[in-house]
C-alpha cells in the first residue's frame, strides 16, 4: 500500500495553482471541472508520477473552521521534505513566498513554514544528515 493522493483544503482554487506551481515550483497534474466541481491536483516537478497534492475548495463550513484555527495555532496543513532548506527558502522567497518562520534547526531537522496565500501554512524540512 502507497499514499498516491492528499489533500489540502484552499480558499481560491486559482490562486492556489499559481502558488503551489509558480512559487514552490511543482507542476499541475489533474485539472477539470464537473459542473461547479474541480478536480486540480499537482505534483513534484522531480516525482511528477508521484504522490499528488489535491487542491481542494473549502466550501464546507466545518473544514473551513478547522483550516482557520490550524492556521491561527500556526500548524502546517502540509510538510514536503527538501535537500537543501536553505537554497528552497531563497528560491521561494524570490518567486514571492512569504514565510512565517525561516529555516531553523530543531531536533533532527532544519525547518521553515511558508503561507500559501490561500488559509494554510506549508512546512518545509531538512532532514539532518547524520
Amino acid at each position: 500500500m502507497k499514499i498516491k493522493l492528499t489533500s489540502v483544503y484552499v480558499d481560491d482554487q486559482e490562486k492556489a495553482l499559481r502558488f503551489y506551481t509558480d512559487v514552490l515550483g511543482f507542476v499541475k497534474k489533474t485539472d477539470f471541472s464537473n459542473g461547479p466541481y474541480r478536480w486540480l491536483t499537482v505534483a513534484s516537478a522531480e516525482d511528477p508520477d508521484g504522490t499528488e497534492l489535491q487542491l481542494a475548495l473549502n466550501n464546507n463550513p466545518a473544514a473551513k473552521t478547522y483550516q482557520q484555527a490550524t492556521f491561527q495555532q500556526n500548524q502546517p496543513a502540509a510538510n514536503f521534505l527538501t535537500d537543501s532548506i536553505d537554497a528552497d527558502y531563497e528560491r521561494i522567497k524570490s518567486a514571492g513566498g512569504t514565510f512565517t518562520m525561516p529555516p531553523t534547526d530543531v531536533t533532527a531537522s532544519k525547518i521553515a513554514m511558508v503561507n500559501d496565500t490561500c488559509g494554510n501554512l506549508i512546512q518545509i524540512t531538512e532532514l539532518k544528515k547524520w
